[in-house]
């Protein structure tokens, strides 16, 4: 039997947010998602920042950005690296790496605001690229309404590239 959108949780069409260039700051934040939101992609295309920390992805509520209680980790040819301030989007490297690539945020349970997230980054403008997966669980005080893409030492500036997301 083919399950239809309802039978599966999805009853319209995905919403694009407003790209964003990702030229400058230390974060960049999509605020205003809808509390009917059960899915967000956020999408990377030429992402740089002007470090070596890791790119990481926030979740937020009523209350702010939560920065602590991720749990997961990313993968990269065999090496592993932890992650419970975000959801890890590249572990660390050069500045000179364009990250491309997206991070798909699922709803789990909402009487709890669990949501889980899986990715997969590519990066050019370094050697022969990089690939790198990962996967993250968090739970939130209150319902999700906002996303940060910052860093792991929040000091990175980003100084290329484009970031949206879309929710659905």
């Amino acid at each position: 039997m083919a399950l239809t959108k309802v039978q599966i949780g999805m009853t319209d069409a995905p919403t694009s947010g407003t790209a964003v260039a990702s030229t400058s700051g230390t974060s960049i934040d999509f605020t205003g998602i809808p509390s009917t939101a059960k899915r967000i992609t956020v999408m990377f295309s030429g992402v740089s920042t002007n470090g070596t920390s890791a790119t990481i992805i926030q979740l937020g509520d009523s209350g702010g950005i939560e920065t602590t209680g991720y749990l997961g980790s990313m993968s990269y040819q065999g090496a592993q690296a932890l992650y419970t301030t975000g959801i890890g989007v590249n572990n660390t490297g050069s500045s000179s790496a364009l990250r491309h690539g997206s991070t798909i945020i699922t709803l789990v349970d909402s009487s709890t605001n669990t949501w889980s997230a899986m990715g997969v980054v590519g990066t050019s403008g370094i050697g022969s690229g990089e690939t790198y997966s990962s996967g993250s669980a968090k739970s939130l005080s209150a319902t999700l309404d906002r996303i940060r893409i910052t860093t792991v030492n929040g000091t990175d500036t980003f100084d290329a590239g484009t970031i949206n997301i879309m929710w659905e």
